[in-house]
C-alpha cells in the first residue's frame, strides 16, 4: 500500500516538475525518474503476486536512485548548506529507501506465503460444500406453520 502511495506521489512530483510548478520536491534526474516509475509499476505487480524478484528489483532500483540522493543531501548539510529543499530531499530519499527494505523483509520473513493461502480457521466454513447442502436440505424441511 505504501509502495503505491509513494509511487503516486512520485508521479505527481514528476508531473509538476515537467510543468515547472514548484511544490517543494524535485526529482534528481527527470529521465531516470520516469524510467524508475515504470520499473516500480512492474515491481508492484510482481510483489502483489508474491514474486521475490519484484522485491529484489524494487530494492535495487530505489536504492540506487534514492541512495545517491540521500548521500548527496546529507553531505550538503554536513558542509553547512542548509535549506528546505535539502531536508525535503533527505526525507523523501529516506522513505524511498525504507519502503523497498520493508517490502523485501516482508517477502523474506513469510516464506510459507502462497498465492492462495489456506487457513484452518476459515476453511471449515468456506470449503465445506457437503455441510452446506445438508443444512439447506434440513432448512427446507423445517417449515414453520402459522397458528
Amino acid at each position: 500500500m505504501f509502495m503505491l502511495i509513494f509511487w503516486i506521489f512520485r508521479i505527481v512530483v514528476a508531473f509538476t516538475t515537467s510543468l515547472a510548478i514548484d511544490i517543494g520536491f524535485k526529482p534528481m534526474n527527470m529521465n531516470m525518474e520516469i524510467i524508475l516509475l515504470f520499473v516500480t509499476l512492474a515491481c508492484i505487480v510482481l510483489i502483489a503476486k508474491n514474486k521475490i524478484i519484484g522485491a529484489i528489483i524494487y530494492l535495487i532500483g530505489q536504492g540506487a536512485y534514492f541512495g545517491v540522493d540521500l548521500f548527496n543531501s546529507i553531505t550538503k548539510i554536513m558542509e553547512g548548506s542548509t535549506g528546505l529543499l535539502n531536508y525535503s530531499n533527505i526525507f523523501i530519499s529516506f522513505i524511498g529507501i525504507i519502503i523497498p527494505i520493508f517490502a523485501m523483509f516482508n517477502m523474506l520473513v513469510d516464506k510459507t506465503r502462497k498465492q492462495f493461502p489456506s487457513d484452518k480457521n476459515t476453511d471449515w466454513f468456506y470449503k465445506n460444500e457437503q455441510f452446506d447442502r445438508k443444512m439447506d436440505e434440513r432448512a427446507d424441511k423445517n417449515q414453520y406453520r402459522n397458528y
